[in-house]
């Protein structure tokens, strides 16, 4: 499974929300192995708020729009993730319901992270797994704190 342009989006993305995880070529590999490639249209629903699944995902290639709808006249867009994002952080760490709707503006392409994979992995690779839970969890936590900060309901 050919996973180099996931890897080198994620290691040229920049910003606070970059997934941080340092990974070795043999680790990004073993990873893979426990990863879905998943294509998507533009219009297409990633996630939809309300849903509990306990994946995540890392964009490969496209855009995406991360918005809520209700209490507002229209959808209220949050966010516009680009190649190298991680989505859906939180269902590494259980199945709680989705906070927003992540939609495909452009032809997107992801890699689908369950929990069960990884959880699967840590027994033969714990470095591996703490390292990407380490990740993750800094990508949530800074995303929580942006929202706080700018009076988004973090529910």
């Amino acid at each position: 499974m050919d996973i180099t342009a996931l890897v080198n989006a994620v290691s040229a993305r920049q910003g606070d929300d970059a997934f941080t995880a340092r990974l070795s070529t043999h680790e990004w590999y073993l990873l893979a192995g426990a990863m879905q490639r998943r294509e998507l249209q533009p219009g297409e629903l990633l996630l939809r708020r309300g849903d509990t699944d306990t994946q995540a995902y890392l964009v490969e290639h496209g855009r995406l729009q991360v918005f809520v709808t209700g209490g507002l006249p229209r959808s209220h867009r949050i966010a516009t993730l680009r190649e190298g994002a991680l989505i859906g952080e939180p269902g590494l760490f259980g199945a709680t319901p989705r906070m927003a709707h992540v939609e495909a503006v452009t032809p997107a392409a992801v890699w689908a992270l369950p929990a069960q994979n990884l959880h699967a992995l840590a027994e033969a690779e714990p470095r591996l797994v703490l390292e990407v839970l380490r990740a993750a969890g800094a990508v949530m936590a800074w995303r929580m704190r942006t929202s706080l900060e700018r009076g988004l309901p973090v529910t």
